[in-house]
């Protein structure tokens, strides 16, 4: 909570000048029973006409004073919540940005929206009202109970001594009302979660004709969470209606009480009457204390799970000691006896792993799903740390070379194709932020897309659906690797990036990227890819079963000749072996 109400310090003056405000408010309202206590008590019984006006045009002015105060209070008070609302949102964002991948496991992406969206939503709505009515109502009940004193200590102790019981009681009901709303947000996660899976995997269940399973699925989530606020809010109610019956009670005495001490001549009927409007006050302040609760209780839940975020340990960051910030300069990779486990998990995905790409080579890397593709080549732009063993690039430890340097030279095109919303040339130069158009459009030329995206109506300026719902399998893996290529990476790393590919395209862009100077990286399952490699790597459960060119695999290595057969045929093999 401490943590997400630092942000605050940045507005301190604009908070005071609300708080002012709102003190101004609540002194009007405080002040109005005497000024009427002395309009009864000196006017009207009395029967003294100046005095009533004379009184009621003061509390004219004040009331038109505390009019005014409310409503710039409510200025400042929207400007501080809403410019807090933008900082947390901003802060979170950044935080979740700089999070490494195990960071992220520890999140649902679910919930890190949630999160960034209801959750401050929740704490900047808290704030405005803070600053506008939730502290004015405590301060009312004790200014109140002063006042009451001031006016009459008798008839005031019915208020002193009920008031402390129904704090107390409120206090109770915000820590039970803060576990409540935890769960629900939870709740709104699970909501949050299915609706993302469902919105992203539309086409799959309209072919699979799931619909009414998804619908189901999406039922039982909204009802926990229909029925968790059910719960939550209930309990909440439950506190007004006690509120009201315990205060009701006390006026009553108040007045039972009063009215024999105005025929004692104990009291005069003003202060009876100042009395019993500083307790209908008291209780309409303490009736607002059950809608502060539910806004306390859902911003302190929301707090912590904000909390939660920003103070999460960033685990893969630079090294102290680094021994270089500048940039690759050959590309040379070299593993050295790497072994590596994801988080949380004690399965070994890479086992004492070691090769050498050389600059400027071309490395092709073959195996089944699961030997540990994908996982290799995470490490190399260091998106998780090794296990055991070193990754060297030029001959510097990954670890002491500067992230930023690290992976400004490296271009990487993941397995799924992914594009942002916006314009053809936005998403090819997404890759680097200085990009010309005539960088644009060489790395599309490169990658086999130039003559598509000429095709479009508006060229270069036409506009991607999201994720590039508008383009095929190989014209989105194409755009994903122009947009590597803009960098002029000095390492470039294709995860089976060209699967949707055919043939003749495939060679075409292969041998394009031997225009480029830097070190290259492709996992595959084509052969034919394979062969256009200075070297291959055979992977099997995470470990190197065969290393060589083509020709030497061929004659060496029992299972590149089963996936050969596999591709072309027996015979093939036959030809391809004699002509070794």
């Amino acid at each position: 909570m401490v943590k997400v109400l630092s942000f605050l310090k940045s507005y301190r003056i604009a908070v005071v000048v609300a708080l002012f405000l709102m003190l101004v408010e609540l002194f009007v309202e405080l002040f109005h029973p005497l000024l009427i206590a002395k309009i009864i008590d000196d006017g009207i019984l009395q029967r003294d006409l100046s005095v009533v006006i004379q009184w009621g045009a003061v509390m004219i002015v004040m009331s038109l004073v505390a009019f005014l105060s409310g409503v710039i209070n409510s200025f400042f008070a929207s400007h501080v919540s809403q410019s807090f609302g933008y900082d947390v949102r901003k802060s979170l964002f950044e935080k979740v940005q700089a999070f490494s991948f195990t960071n992220l496991s520890h999140f649902p992406t679910s919930s890190l929206i949630t999160r960034m969206t209801n959750d401050v939503t929740q704490l900047q709505n808290t704030v405005f009202m803070s600053l506008r009515i939730m502290l004015r109502a405590p301060l009312l009940i004790l200014g109140g109970m002063i006042m009451a004193l001031v006016v009459n200590a008798k008839l005031a102790l019915f208020l002193i001594i009920t008031i402390p019981l129904m704090f107390v009681f409120l206090i109770w009901m915000m820590k039970k009302g803060a576990t409540l709303f935890k769960n629900v947000q939870e709740k709104l996660d699970g909501v949050n979660s299915v609706m993302r899976e469902n919105l992203a995997g539309m086409r799959l269940i309209k072919a699979f004709l799931r619909r009414k399973h998804e619908g189901k699925r999406f039922n039982r989530s909204n009802e926990d969470l229909k029925d968790g606020t059910i719960y939550a809010l209930r309990l909440m109610e439950v506190t007004m209606p006690i509120l009201l019956l315990v205060m009701n009670c006390s006026v009553l005495c108040v007045l039972w009480f009063g009215s024999v001490d105005v025929n004692t001549g104990e009291a005069q009927v003003g202060e009876v009457v100042a009395i019993v409007n500083y307790a209908t006050r008291i209780t309409s302040a303490l009736s607002i204390f059950s809608f502060i609760i539910m806004a306390f209780s859902r911003a302190r839940a929301s707090a912590h799970r904000i909390s939660d975020v920003l103070v999460t340990e960033i685990d893969l960051i630079d090294s102290k000691e680094l021994a270089t910030t500048s940039p690759i300069k050959e590309g040379e990779i070299e593993f050295k006896n790497v072994s590596f486990s994801y988080p949380n998990t004690s399965t070994e995905v890479l086992e004492n792993l070691s090769f050498v790409a050389r600059s400027g080579e071309t490395v092709a890397i073959l195996g089944a799903t699961g030997s540990g593709k994908s996982s290799l080549f995470q490490l190399i732009p260091r998106l998780y740390d090794v296990k055991e063993g070193e990754i060297l690039i030029d001959g510097v430890n990954l670890r002491q070379t500067k992230l930023s340097a690290l992976r400004k030279q490296i271009g990487y095109v993941p397995q799924e194709a992914l594009l942002f919303t916006g314009t053809v040339k936005e998403n090819i130069g997404w890759g680097k932020e200085d990009a010309s158009m005539e960088d644009i459009m060489e790395a599309a030329k490169n990658a086999q897309i130039h003559h598509t995206i000429t095709q479009l109506s508006k060229g270069y300026d036409a506009v991607l659906g999201q994720k590039g719902v508008n383009l095929s399998g190989g014209q989105k893996q194409r755009l994903s690797i122009a947009r590597a290529l803009v960098r002029k990476p000095k390492i470039l790393l294709l995860d089976d990036s060209t699967s949707a590919l055919d043939l003749k395209t495939e060679a075409m862009l292969l041998q394009s990227l031997r225009h480029y100077s830097c070190t290259t990286l492709i996992i595959t399952q084509k052969v034919s890819t394979a062969m256009e490699a200075d070297s291959i790597l055979l992977l099997e459960e995470g470990r190197i079963l065969a290393e060589g060119n083509h020709e030497e695999l061929l004659k060496q290595s029992e299972l590149y000749q089963q996936i050969f057969r596999s591709q072309f045929g027996e015979e093939e093999l036959r030809h391809a072996q004699a002509a070794n």
